[in-house]
Parts: C-alpha cells; sequence; structure tokens
C-alpha cells in the first residue's frame, strides 16, 4: 500500500486542486483531517472515491453526510464535537482563573465553520458567566504575535484559543508567548498543554486518528461508506500544566485537579 499526502500548509484556496490531484491519480480512498474545508473539497472532487473525514463539528449540518447512522453517498468518518466542546472548556478556564473578568479569543478566520462555532458557543456561555470577550484573528505565525502584542494594550485576564488544526501546529509559539506575556490560556488539545500551555480540554485526537485509521482500513477491505456509520467520539479529556500554572501564580483547585485526566508537573 502506498500513501499519497497532501497538505495545504493553511492555505485553503489550495485543497480543491490537492483534492483533484488525488482523483485523478485514481486512489482507492481519500482520508481528510484538519477540518471542515478538507472534507467538503474532496467531496466536491468526486462522488464515487470512498472519502473518510475528521471533523470537529456536527457532519450533518456541515452536509457532509444525510444522517449519522446513515451516511448514504461515499463519505463516513468521526466527528469529535471539539468545537462544540467550547463552553465546557471556558467554564474549566473560568474556574481555574477565577478572578477573570475579561476573556481575549483567538480564532482562525482561514477556517469559518470552527470559527463561526466555536465563537457562537463560547460568547453564549461567556455572557451566562458575565464574562467580557473580545474577539482576535490569526491564520499566520506572524498574526499570532500581532494578536499578543496587542494584548500588552489590551490587558486580557485570559485567553481561549479556538479549535484548529493551524493553532495545533503552532503549539509551541502560542505556549511561548502566553508565558512571555503572562497570560493563562486555554486550549482544546492536550499537545498544547503539553508543550506549555495552562490547560487543555478536548477529544483525545491520538483516538480519533485511530478511529480513521480503522475505518480507513475497512474501507480498503470492500466495506462501503455508506455502511459505515459515522463514529462520534467520547474520550474527552481535561489536562492541567500545574507548572505553567504556577510560573503564573495560579492555585489550581482541588476541584480540577481531582477531575483532571492528566496533571502535567
Amino acid at each position: 500500500m502506498a500513501i499519497e499526502y497532501r497538505w495545504a500548509k493553511n492555505q485553503m484556496d489550495r485543497l480543491p486542486a490537492l483534492a483533484a490531484e488525488l482523483v485523478h491519480r485514481q486512489v482507492a480512498v481519500i482520508v481528510t483531517t484538519g477540518g471542515p474545508v478538507s472534507a467538503l473539497a474532496a467531496k466536491a472532487a468526486t462522488t464515487t472515491i470512498p472519502i473518510v473525514f475528521g471533523v470537529a463539528q456536527d457532519p450533518v449540518r456541515l452536509g457532509l453526510v444525510a444522517s449519522l447512522a446513515r451516511p448514504s453517498g461515499n463519505l463516513t468518518g468521526i466527528s469529535f464535537l471539539n468545537a462544540e466542546l467550547a463552553a465546557k472548556r471556558l467554564e474549566f478556564l473560568r474556574e481555574l482563573v477565577p478572578a477573570a473578568a475579561r476573556v481575549a479569543v483567538l480564532v482562525n478566520p482561514a477556517s469559518p465553520a470552527n470559527t463561526e462555532i466555536t465563537l457562537r458557543d463560547v460568547e453564549t456561555a461567556a455572557r451566562a458567566m458575565g464574562l467580557q470577550i473580545q474577539i482576535f484573528n490569526a491564520s499566520t505565525s506572524r498574526e499570532i504575535e500581532a494578536a499578543f502584542a496587542s494584548f500588552v494594550r489590551e490587558r486580557p485576564d485570559a485567553l481561549f484559543v479556538g479549535n484548529d488544526s493551524f493553532f495545533g501546529s503552532r503549539r509551541v509559539q502560542l505556549a511561548n508567548l502566553a508565558s512571555r506575556h503572562a497570560v493563562p490560556a486555554s486550549f482544546a488539545n492536550r499537545e498544547n498543554a503539553e508543550a506549555g500551555g495552562l490547560m487543555s480540554y478536548g477529544t483525545n485526537l491520538a483516538d480519533v486518528f485511530r478511529q480513521i485509521g480503522a475505518y480507513t482500513g475497512r474501507i480498503l477491505k470492500g466495506a462501503k461508506p455508506a455502511d459505515l456509520p459515522v463514529v462520534q467520539a467520547s474520550k474527552f479529556e481535561l489536562v492541567v500544566n500545574a507548572q505553567t500554572a504556577r510560573l503564573l501564580g495560579l492555585t489550581v483547585p482541588q476541584s480540577l485537579l481531582s477531575t483532571a485526566d492528566e496533571v502535567i508537573e
């Protein structure tokens, strides 16, 4: 088996051409990650080649499948709901930084579906908790640096980083900048907390990718996407970086310590 890799390098307008290239090579199956735009580009490129997606939103609402139980067509995959977990993650951030009143929200405008759902859920949750939020956009490394530079003027009490594959790829930069500016930062994926971020809450992505691989293997052995129900991730984890908390002068409450799936010392 040969695997053909294609990567848009956060240039989403390249995705249709990359998908068309894979279709031209007559691959046996297309696997998409990195957000709904990848899956939608693949869907637009072929109605015959099986597609296995991994998305953080409801694939029915995105128009990828007819239903979770009966996908129909040539697509199926994993829905890992990280974007839908934004409200709960904001609650954990407030619990860890109880004095926070103003929260900066960093989103990637190059991923409109992720951004729309994240902002919708965060704004609703923030109103319920009496928090004021300010939105910052970044789709390049320089724009991330510019957002943090603006924090010097705006002085937010905490930072909520939206779920996005681009932010995952820039996790070291984000952790270093958050530390340099002494901003408590919350992320969707554990890799960000492992890189030095304060905390993360979301789906275990390693488990998601294993599930994607299992579905791909079944299709290569003859299964049809229409016969494989969309899997909804059920393994969520809270990771707290206690070392980062100490550097920020924060005391991790016992309630979070007992709830956390992992505490990084």
